[in-house]
């Protein structure tokens, strides 16, 4: 009896490795055969042998997957109208084929298969079905968008980041009251693209990724948010609710200062509880507009100094002496304003902007001599600044031509200065608090 049933269990067991040997052998077989056939673009002779490796051995190879997206993808093309059912059928598997490929990530990410993270995952999941849904589910896909985008911050693929912004829009068109989310997934989505785009070494990478930096903004520009009116009703009950939280503080204020909003109660509300929390950089400006405002340009200009002191980055360190220098200006404290100009050229040698403002402050107090054809030569100096401007930094060239335009007319003419013993060609300085020296011409 012991005997007839040792035979019967060795049997069986025999039997048993046969079945997986003769499993092992088709699935290396559809496998070859559908990837064979996937790679010669003929996706109807690939789909029942994919399936079945599909069905029987998911993990046996992860082109599988990659393959199972392309012929799937290929088949659907061909079909075109999205109503057919045949068209339906492929889609749902699209979709069956990214969940299995999430839930067999810590498997091959196992078998050390270098594969992308299972959030990831579920974002190009999101994409394809953006792009093959016979209808779209704004809300589910947003929220696997969501999901992914903020687990993989700046290691996110373009698509995903670009259809994650568009998505929160469309929620924003069909719910006004998730304008506040769709802000803060505008700078989310910003954020993880500027990382990106910092971290990426190849160059059409790259510049793919700043497309979808200005597609980010332009979504943004028009969706109807960005102006101060809206952010001063979003924030103006929230700011005081967490002025302790300098992380939605910060963000606050970064948000205010892309807009421009420098002058709304609410940027100078939450700088001024960031500031008390922790004395940062873009806290300090905020106090520095916020004493400017009420009139107080000394106190502005001592945050503007504590603000410089505290950033770390010279070209910010440069915006900040440039925006002091502004105030000063706008308070008709030249000499002070130069000043600042000159420590933001310090900073950053490339930066446009202080050399105009040099320029237009000179503009506005010319005379420094009895002789009215001296003083014209104050314009050869202000040419000379804005020539400078746009040499170093091509963003400023038009708003300098344009000066330079308007300033050429104000200059000397040659006569006058040959009365004076000059000719183009001499060289002159400009006395009073200018104290620079130029060539005539």
């Amino acid at each position: 009896m012991k005997l007839k049933t040792l035979v019967a269990v060795l049997l069986v067991s025999a039997g048993t490795t046969t079945v997986m040997a003769q499993d092992d052998t088709n699935c290396n077989s559809n496998s070859s055969i559908s990837h064979e056939a996937v790679r010669a673009g003929n996706f109807k002779d690939a789909y029942l042998p994919w399936k079945a490796v599909l069905e029987n051995c998911p993990t046996l190879r992860y082109y599988t997957f990659t393959d199972g997206y392309k012929l799937l993808k290929g088949l659907m093309t061909q079909i075109k109208d999205k109503n057919n059912p045949e068209y339906q059928k492929y889609f749902d598997e699209l979709m069956n084929t990214h969940d299995l490929r999430i839930k067999y990530t810590p498997e091959f990410l196992a078998k050390g298969t270098k594969v992308s993270s299972a959030d990831e995952a579920l974002g190009i999941k999101a994409v394809d079905y953006i792009a093959f849904a016979p209808k779209i589910d704004v809300n589910q896909v947003y929220q696997w968008l969501s999901q992914s985008v903020n687990a993989v911050k700046g290691e996110s693929q373009a698509a995903t980041l670009f259809y994650f912004l568009q998505m929160s829009l469309e929620k924003l068109k069909a719910d006004p009251t998730h304008k506040e989310q769709f802000i803060q997934d505008y700078l989310a989505a910003s954020e993880y693209t500027e990382m990106a785009i910092a971290a990426e070494t190849k160059e059409p990478v790259k510049k793919q990724l700043l497309a979808i930096k200005e597609n980010l903004d332009a979504l943004f520009v028009n969706s109807g948010t960005a102006d101060c009116e809206s952010l001063q009703s979003i924030y103006g009950t929230k700011v005081e609710e967490n002025k302790a939280n300098l992380e939605f503080l910060k963000k606050v204020i970064d948000i205010m200062k892309m807009l421009k909003c420098t002058e709304s109660e609410v940027y100078f509300k939450a700088s001024a509880y960031a500031y008390e929390i922790e004395k940062t950089p873009e806290a300090a400006v905020g106090c520095a507009y916020m004493s400017y405002k009420k009139g107080d340009v000394e106190t502005a200009v001592k945050y503007f100094d504590e603000a410089i002191e505290l950033e770390p980055d010279n070209a910010k360190k440069a915006e900040k002496a440039y925006a002091a220098a502004a105030v000063l200006a706008s308070n008709k404290k030249l000499s002070d304003a130069r000043s600042y100009c000159q420590k933001a050229i310090g900073f950053n040698k490339n930066y446009g902007a202080p050399y105009i403002l040099i320029a237009n402050l000179y503009a506005s107090s010319p005379n420094w001599s009895d002789e009215a054809a001296l003083n014209k030569c104050t314009y050869f100096v202000i040419i000379d600044k804005l020539q400078t401007a746009k040499s170093v930094d091509p963003s400023v060239a038009e708003e300098a031509n344009k000066l330079i335009s308007t300033y050429s007319a104000h200059t000397p003419e040659a006569k006058d200065l040959f009365m004076l013993g000059y000719k183009a060609g001499d060289r002159i300085t400009v006395g009073g608090w200018i104290g620079e020296s130029t060539t005539i011409r």
